[in-house]
């Protein structure tokens, strides 16, 4: 990975974007509050890891909110600081945005949204 692509704390750039959703409460983790949205979804997140139920959902709510779905392959559980979480869903525009442009190789964008 490029130096560029990492910051002071070794984390890369779509990490920091996960950590300022999370900072100003523009991400809900789980499937349950996910289930809970009526619109203003921008970009799901699930786990590589997770069940087959779980990515079942992913897909679901990826066509209901028509927005991207992007596959984490390293340990979302650590990134969000959530024991169990699998599935997360970004409610900002600017920050999904970025964080669509900062895909690297421990994330996999699944699909495209409108």
């Amino acid at each position: 990975m490029p130096l560029w692509r990492k910051n002071i704390l070794g984390r890369s750039r779509i990490e920091t974007f996960i950590g300022f959703c999370i900072k100003a409460r523009k991400i809900t983790l789980g499937s349950g509050a996910i289930d809970t949205l009526k619109r203003d979804v921008y970009a799901l997140i699930v786990s590589d890891d997770a069940s087959e139920n779980t990515k079942k959902l992913a897909l679901k709510y990826k066509n209901r909110f028509a927005c991207p779905l992007i596959i984490c392959k390293s340990e979302f559980e650590v990134i969000v600081n959530k024991v169990g979480c699998k599935i997360a869903a970004i409610r900002d525009r600017r920050l999904a945005e970025a964080i669509l442009e900062s895909v690297d190789n421990n994330y996999e964008l699944y699909a495209g949204g409108n």
